[in-house]
């Protein structure tokens, strides 16, 4: 699970996130996308977000993301902010308490 936190040795390299996640600085600004296309992690993370089951966001984008990509994407999102060990990886807060 290590391989999905190292960051590229140059910002001009291709870096392989996991099996269905990439992040190329020639596609999307280098932000993370499913490979093979140009939607974007973070589009499927907000649908997510908002409640969409994985098989609609998988119909919605015409099978062009998988339901085992949209997993890896839920997959890197909880490593981004925990750690092996459950605790949070940046101790202070990112979202504001409404």
């Amino acid at each position: 699970m290590a391989r999905y936190l190292r960051a590229p040795k140059t910002s001009a390299q291709r870096l392989e996130l996991g099996q269905y996640i990439v992040a190329d600085p020639k596609i999307c600004h280098g932000k993370p996308t499913f490979k093979g296309t140009r939607i974007m992690v973070w589009q499927i993370l907000e649908e997510l977000e908002r409640g969409m089951l994985v098989d609609a966001i998988v119909q919605a984008w015409g099978g062009k993301v998988s339901r085992a990509a949209v997993a890896e994407s839920m997959q890197l999102a909880r490593l981004s902010l925990l750690d092996e060990n459950g605790r949070l990886r940046h101790p202070e807060p990112t979202l504001a308490a409404a």
